[in-house]
């Protein structure tokens, strides 16, 4: 699967758009107020991309586990200490509402975290290569 985030901002217009394997979505995301750019940053996108990524998960692995989940509430905070400097402090959180038992909730919690995408790219680290156009 290989994914395409686009952003398109000039004094005229914002547009953001994701793309997976060939099927673009846009998202309505808003252009910074005051000045160009957009009015979400790439740190708060980042922690949303933690946040989405471990409640789908969830989802799936309850699924393949055969646990029912009603609702599925993910929070996710870094600290970003200066330009150009890493993230620190990256943390995430998970509460979920179902009616199977607290051992199959936990069991379910630690499994998405050992299997979540976005996690374990971060926990490996990866190289980010600027392409020439």
């Amino acid at each position: 699967m290989r994914i395409t985030a686009l952003v398109d901002n000039s004094s005229a217009a914002h547009q953001v758009a994701v793309d997976t394997d060939g099927t673009r979505r846009p998202l309505d995301v808003p252009p910074r107020t005051g000045g160009p750019g957009s009015g979400v940053n790439g740190g708060e996108f980042l922690m949303l991309a933690l946040a989405t990524c471990y409640c789908n998960d969830l989802y799936r692995e309850a699924q393949r586990l055969g646990i029912v989940l009603d609702s599925v509430r993910v929070e996710a905070s870094a600290s970003f200490p200066g330009i150009g400097l890493a993230a620190t402090d990256v943390r995430y959180r998970a509460w979920v509402n179902s009616p199977a038992p607290a051992a199959d909730i936990e069991r379910l919690l630690a499994q998405t975290d050992a299997v979540a995408e976005v996690h374990n790219t971060l926990r490996a680290g990866c190289p980010v290569v600027r392409q020439p156009n």
